[in-house]
């Protein structure tokens, strides 16, 4: 078995990959047995390492916390990406790389690992962003195959971007912020063994992605700290979240616009606003989401527990989705169906398209709510709720004293104990406006 070189080039780096060739090849420098790579370095003496595993210090990355390392990554990235077997770029533990506004680009020609080990910083100043996307921090797009991992940390400084928010003072301009780190049209995809700290908007984003497994996350950022979401899902299909600890100042976990068969199980959300499907048919947009399973979740000082919201004069649905198994502690809105949703400065106009809502089961939520109305269903009059399950439920009030559920224009049905007692019915008519107070317990649990 004979080898081939080949040369690659880059502003910072020289390539030498020697592969195995199952056939003679025309080479006068011919080298036998494992394939090598030979790396120049600005700085240092050529030198053979190992052809599957670079750490991003050997492309001249600093690792201390001052110095920009973007370029560092960007070139281990392109070798990685360039290679016809499996690699691991490693980001070393113990130093902290500034990184700025970086893309990491597919398709690669084989399958990659992302060890990140040490601690990944953004620029505090959001002027860096200056000409780039102001969206994206760290966007891999394009990329089949990627394993994100490796027990360190990423954080997005965004104390300057959250004091520029609109939403913390009306007098600013209301402006984009980056996604601290965004995966687009990604395949096969895993993201494993990692915190993320103070994003400058939302934590982690997966759009338009197929097969992805994400677990063992521990996403952390202020109460107060606006739209810091901790995993936003859009567009996507296959998606399994497990195994997170989230408290931001957002929603826990957000779903939206056209994502399907996604399973969220093992959450522990503890400020927020909760696990949200929405919103959706915002600006009269059409937006389909369907086959959710959230099972298996503890939620504990949230603004909202398990929410679905939705936008007037929006179109699609929100179908089969369910959640069960669920611990609630001092939860504002433990369930809620809200069609009215208006995230807005201003009063939202009536309109009398809906996003449709059915097909909607809550089974095993138990708890305490922060607030007096436990369970809230507010649907459209155009377009009802409709096949609304709900299945053991037990939510009382932190403070002591009864919960209460409100209806309108929603119907189902329930099995075993429900407290809040549901003021909906199974019967074919719709049900209009009906609050009942929990002094019935006793006989709703016969």
């Amino acid at each position: 078995m004979m080898n081939q070189r080949f040369l690659l080039s880059s502003p910072t780096v020289s390539l030498i990959i020697i592969i195995d060739l199952l056939s003679t090849f025309l080479c006068s420098n011919v080298i036998l047995g494992q394939q090598l790579i030979l790396i120049q370095l600005p700085g240092f003496k050529n030198r053979l390492i190992s052809q599957r595993v670079f750490s991003v210090n050997d492309f001249g990355a600093k690792g201390d916390g001052c110095t920009n390392d973007t370029e560092a990554f960007r070139s281990a990235w392109d070798v990685a990406c360039a290679l016809p077997f499996r690699s691991r770029i490693v980001v070393p533990a113990g130093n902290k790389y500034l990184i700025g506004p970086i893309d990491f680009a597919g398709p690669c020609r084989s399958k990659i690992a992302f060890k990140i080990s040490g601690t990944i910083v953004a620029p505090k100043d959001p002027d860096v962003w200056h000409g780039s996307n102001r969206r994206r921090w760290l966007y891999f797009h394009g990329v089949k195959h990627l394993t994100l991992e490796g027990g360190g940390v990423i954080n997005g400084m965004g104390e300057e971007w959250w004091a520029r928010s609109c939403k913390i003072n009306i007098t600013n301009p209301c402006r984009h912020a980056p996604t601290a780190i965004t995966f687009h049209k990604c395949k096969d995809l895993k993201v494993r063994n990692l915190m993320m700290q103070n994003s400058q908007q939302m934590h982690m984003a997966f759009t338009n992605c197929i097969r992805v497994t994400a677990s063992h996350l521990e996403v952390i950022a202020p109460t107060t700290s606006p739209n810091t979401d901790g995993i936003h899902i859009s567009a996507s299909t296959k998606v399994e979240i497990k195994s997170a600890i989230i408290t931001t100042g957002d929603d826990c976990i957000s779903i939206v616009s056209n994502s399907s068969k996604l399973r969220i199980r093992d959450i522990t959300c503890t400020a927020g606003h909760g696990i949200s499907i929405g919103s959706l048919g915002k600006y009269n947009s059409q937006d389909q989401v369907y086959d959710v399973r959230v099972e298996g979740a503890f939620l504990s000082n949230t603004d909202n527990g398990l929410r679905i919201k939705t936008w007037q004069g929006g179109s699609g649905f929100a179908r089969k989705i369910s959640f069960r198994d669920v611990i609630m502690e001092n939860v504002s809105n433990p369930i809620i169906i809200d069609q009215y949703y208006c995230d807005s400065l201003f009063p939202c106009p009536n309109q009398t398209l809906a996003v449709k809502v059915d097909n909607i089961s809550f089974k095993n939520i138990q708890g305490t709510s922060a607030t007096e109305e436990a369970i809230r269903f507010a649907c459209s009059e155009s377009s009802p709720c409709e096949e609304i399950h709900l299945e053991d439920i037990k939510l009382f009030l932190s403070s002591g004293g009864i919960t209460s559920a409100f209806c309108w224009e929603a119907r189902g049905f329930s099995s075993g104990p429900v407290y809040p007692p549901p003021c909906f019915s199974c019967s074919e008519s719709f049900i209009k406006e009906k609050s009942l107070s929990g002094n019935v317990l006793h006989s709703a649990s016969r």
